[in-house]
């Protein structure tokens, strides 16, 4: 048996060890293994290297748990510790971290933010997600919720793989909501969103989705929105989140960009 301590996880993570009775491995990659419990609500154990998210648990030590973990696994709960296999994960000692980004401070300086953002442009040929960026920036900005969920209803589930396109263009265009709307507008807006999106997409994709219209954000974007507020370098922490995946998180951007941008236009 291999025993591994816990850096970080969130209060979502709490919530999840504390009641789940029945998980199983949903998905096994190099650095990440992801949970799903009966009420298809997603924890991901992740390396160190992978960082902070909303429904992470991040581990001290490196594994490689496509080496360790298969499918069928069996997962117990107890003793402040998860049993995989011969993977012994405690999480007794770990920190709790904030997956909320301060979006107060964002929207304090939001004006500043847009103009200086206004610049930044985003290279994506995706013409399923292109037809679909004005008029959703326009809808978000004028918080009109019909037009919303029709256009959400469409990029919902678009494109390939664990989290589609559409949806990390939904994300990231509900993060820049949350950056421009007051508090309550946003979560009307992002919950509407997510109520529409998440069945019609992949369990991973709505559990980001479902975060999102919380306000939370994984470590990534906290360094990106940080850097905003403190008017330093964002190209560092936007090349990271233009790294995840092979288009996660260019299309997310892409999203948060176009709303943003549409915001200038408007205003």
């Amino acid at each position: 048996m291999q025993k591994i301590n816990t850096v970080s996880l969130t209060e979502n993570v709490k919530n999840w060890l504390s009641n789940s009775n029945q998980p199983k491995i949903l998905h096994i990659f190099d650095e990440v293994c992801n949970l799903i419990n009966e009420n298809r609500e997603i924890l991901s154990i992740v390396n160190a290297e992978v960082g902070n998210g909303p429904f992470n648990l991040v581990i001290e030590e490196p594994v490689l748990f496509t080496k360790h973990l298969d499918v069928e696994s069996p997962i117990l709960i107890e003793d402040k510790q998860i049993k995989i296999r011969d993977l012994i994960i405690s999480f007794a000692y770990a920190q709790v971290w904030n997956p909320m980004p301060r979006w107060e401070k964002l929207r304090k300086n939001k004006d500043e933010i847009i103009n200086r953002l206004s610049l930044l442009q985003i290279d994506n040929e995706n013409e399923a997600i292109l037809q679909f960026s004005n008029p959703l920036s326009l809808a978000i900005i004028n918080a009109d919720i019909l037009t919303i969920k029709n256009i959400s209803s469409k990029l919902a589930g678009l494109g390939m793989g664990l989290t589609p396109a559409g949806d990390d263009y939904l994300m990231g265009a509900m993060y820049a909501a949350w950056m421009i709307h007051l508090q309550e507008v946003a979560k009307k807006i992002t919950e509407e969103i997510a109520n529409v999106a998440i069945p019609l997409t992949t369990s991973l994709s709505g559990a980001w989705l479902r975060s999102a219209a919380k306000g939370e954000a994984g470590e990534l974007w906290h360094e990106f929105f940080d850097a905003l507020i403190e008017d330093q370098n964002i190209y560092m922490p936007m090349s990271k989140i233009l790294s995840v995946g092979e288009t996660s998180g260019s299309d997310a951007l892409m999203g948060f960009l176009s709303v943003v941008n549409s915001s200038l236009q408007e205003g």
